[in-house]
This record gives structure tokens, C-alpha cells and sequence, in this order.
């Protein structure tokens, strides 16, 4: 079935040209074409549609304004920003409302990259609510220990882009947030920037400032009313899972941006069930229910009540974001690795082997079954015998070291 595309501009000649561009995908894509909000939110009202490309500067209704009212009226279209207007304030409220934002002019090839990427993710999720439920999200739940700090980082007069830096590389809610930003073309940045610390001090403390004190992109946890299961438990693994992940990439001669790409993957590998555990809680307690009683993996329980599995909702929502594929790819895949066409060492199976030590090595309670390593793939891409290697270097890793 083909998706449905509306591109939105008050100039026609930039609506041609792109229909001209964009003329090798009508076997694919069904694409129509709006001169203003009034018109495409009129087309999406009588028609649906995958996803909305539009202009930032329009007279009576612009970009922002008219995405904001996708966002509340139709939740489940992909809201993207094709605009050669780059004022840094407006870019900023829209932070919430976007999904991602490509910079005029743009190629053809471009176009087709970033709108083919977020169709292709969106195959992940069956379930056509929480398809609903990802688009609308704006921000994340953040651990309120780590709200409050960077709050109080902001507010100091001598506040530090290396210690905000430190704050946001704890944290997966702010991570993914930072680099959802960093990553648009917005900051004409010609490659993917995979580290929270990275993307901090590129951004700058008053843009954090903007985003934390008066844009409220980040957003202290409340208790969302699943018994026996914390933000606590989501990040207290993460981040040790990022950790090893990032200790096993520099065991083997990763370099240092693969293995700042491996912490990062590390620590929003289990995002999915920050978003699924926050938001649909009554349903989440069913899944741990089913882990508890029934003795079934996480995503075995999560596809049972959701459809889909807490790996292809982080991963969804990360591609939708913009973040770099590698990332998207390794918590996409990170509980069965030997599904995705990967054939040699890389990030994916460091994640996935991180995730596995850390449930292993940890002083938790276990929630149902652990999760097994898949030894086929660790074979396929030749580090099997490096498990034990590995899981030394992991556990001498648990109380001596820091990100």
C-alpha cells in the first residue's frame, strides 16, 4: 500500500519542484500538495495521511502553528519542517512539535532518505495506538534526581557545559532529547552526533538553558502507577548497560567515537519501556504480570499486550527523532541481534551483550527470566569466545568506573 505524503508551502513553485524531484516515488508514495495550513489541515480532515512536510514561514498560519494542530488533531501523522527560515527562538518552541527539520534547499535524495527512514520505522508498531502515542510524545520522563540537578546546574551563575554534559549522559529521557536536536539540519552539523557530552557543548548552555527553564523539554518523572517497577530500575540498568557496552567497544579497538556511540546506544536501549511503563501503565502492569507469572521475556509479554516490543517503540520514536541510524539500529535489535542483517562486530552486539552482562552481574532482584546471550550471532560476527573476556571486564567495571 502506498504512504500518503502532504507537502505544505505558500509558494507553488516550490510545491512543483518538489512534485518534479519527488517524481520517482509516486509508485510509492501517494503525495499531494498544500499552498497553505487552511488547505492541508481541510485535506487531512477529509483524507488520512502518513505524514506532513511543511514550511516554517507562511503567512496567516505558520509552520509551527499549523503542526501543532496536526499534533492535536490528527497524533499518528509524522510532522517534519522542510524550511530555509532558521529563526533560533521559533526553532526552539517547535522542539516539542516536530519530529524533524530539514534545511533548504535540499535534495532529492535527502528528502526521500528521511521521509523513506521514518515510513520503514513505523512498519515496527502494529498497534496503531501507540503509533498515536509516540508521534504526540514531546518530551520524556526524566529521573527527578537528575531534573533537579541540571535545574540547579542552569540556574548557578557558574554553571558548566562539561558538568550539564555529565548530567544529560546519565539520563536516556534528556539523551535522546539533546541529540533529536543536535542532529537536525537546523544546526548544519554534516555529521551524526552520537554523544550527549558532544552534542551539550556544540549546543551551548543558553540553548540547554532555553530547553530546560522555559521550554520544559525535559520533564521530571511522576509515579505512573506500575507496582513493583521504577524509572529507577529502567535507569539504574541503563546506564551500567551503557557503561559496559562502551568498556567492551574500547576492548576491541573500537576508537573513541564508537565507543561514546556504545554508551549512548547502551543507555537508550530499554527507552522503549520508559515510554510504554509512563504512558500506559495499567497495561505495562499486565505485562509484568505476564513476566512474573507466566515466566516469559519481556518482549514476549510486551507483543502479547501491545503488539509490538519495548525495542520497536524506542526504536520508532529515536528514528523519528533523527538519531543516527547505528543507534536506532542496536536498540532496535538488541534482544535478538542474529534478526538484523549485521555480520560483524559493531555497536549492536555490544549493546546487546552489555544488556545481558548487566542483568547478569547485578544486584537486583530479577523480573522474570534473564535475558540469554544469542550466542549464534557473537558467533557470526566472531567474539564468542570474548564472553568471558568480556564479562571480567564488565564486572571490574561495576564500582570503579564512570561513563
Amino acid at each position: 500500500m502506498k504512504k500518503r505524503i502532504i507537502f505544505v508551502d505558500d509558494e507553488p513553485s516550490i510545491l512543483d519542484g518538489l512534485g518534479r524531484m519527488l517524481r520517482d516515488m509516486r509508485h510509492d508514495w501517494e503525495m499531494r500538495f498544500a499552498t497553505s495550513g487552511k488547505d492541508a489541515l481541510d485535506i487531512l480532515s477529509a483524507e488520512p495521511f502518513d505524514l506532513i512536510v511543511s514550511d516554517m514561514r507562511m503567512p496567516l498560519m505558520n509552520g509551527l502553528q499549523l503542526l501543532t494542530e496536526v499534533k492535536a488533531r490528527f497524533p499518528g501523522v509524522i510532522r517534519m519542517i522542510l524550511s530555509g527560515y532558521s529563526d533560533q527562538s521559533l526553532i526552539m518552541r517547535s522542539v516539542g512539535i516536530i519530529h524533524q527539520y530539514m534545511s533548504k534547499p535540499c535534495d532529492a535524495a535527502v528528502i526521500r532518505t528521511v521521509i523513506g527512514r521514518a515510513l520503514e520505522l513505523r512498519a515496527l508498531l502494529s498497534d496503531e495506538r501507540l503509533v498515536r502515542l509516540i508521534s504526540r510524545l514531546s518530551n520524556l520522563p526524566s529521573l527527578p534526581s537528575l531534573h533537579h540537578e541540571i535545574v540547579a546546574e542552569l540556574q548557578s551563575p557558574n554553571a558548566s557545559s562539561g558538568r550539564i554534559g555529565d548530567i544529560v549522559a546519565h539520563d536516556p529521557a534528556m539523551t535522546a532529547k539533546i541529540l533529536q536536536l543536535v542532529n537536525s539540519a537546523f544546526f548544519g552539523i554534516r555529521r551524526k552526533i552520537c554523544s550527549a557530552r558532544e552534542a551539550v557543548s556544540f549546543i551551548g548552555i543558553e540553548t540547554i538553558q532555553a530547553l530546560v527553564l522555559s521550554l520544559n523539554a525535559f520533564d521530571s518523572f511522576r509515579s505512573q502507577g506500575v507496582p513493583n517497577y521504577t524509572i529507577e530500575n529502567i535507569w539504574s540498568h541503563s546506564v551500567i548497560a551503557g557503561i559496559f557496552a562502551k568498556r567492551i567497544l574500547q576492548k576491541e579497538n573500537g576508537g573513541d567515537s564508537m565507543a561514546d556511540a556504545a554508551l549512548t546506544a547502551g543507555l537508550l536501549h530499554d527507552l522503549g519501556k520508559l515510554v510504554l511503563a509512563s504512558n500506559l501503565p495499567e497495561e505495562y502492569g499486565k505485562v509484568l504480570r505476564k513476566v512474573t507469572h507466566e515466566g516469559i521475556s519481556f518482549p514476549d509479554a510486551e507483543r502479547d499486550v501491545f503488539g509490538s516490543t519495548h525495542e520497536e517503540v524506542g526504536a520508532y520514536l529515536l528514528g523519528l527523532w533523527g538519531l543516527p541510524d547505528l543507534i536506532v539500529e542496536s536498540v532496535a535489535w538488541h534482544h535478538r541481534p542474529s534478526q538484523c542483517k549485521i555480520n560483524v562486530f559493531g555497536l549492536l552486539a555490544a549493546v546487546h551483550t552489555a544488556d545481558v552482562l548487566e542483568h547478569r552481574l547485578s544486584s537486583r532482584e530479577s523480573i522474570g527470566p534473564l535475558p540469554k546471550l544469542d550466542v549464534e550471532f557473537l558467533q557470526t560476527v566472531q567474539k564468542n569466545e570474548k564472553i568471558d573476556v568480556w564479562t571480567e571486564l564488565c564486572a571490574n567495571s561495576i564500582s570503579s568506573s564512570t561513563p
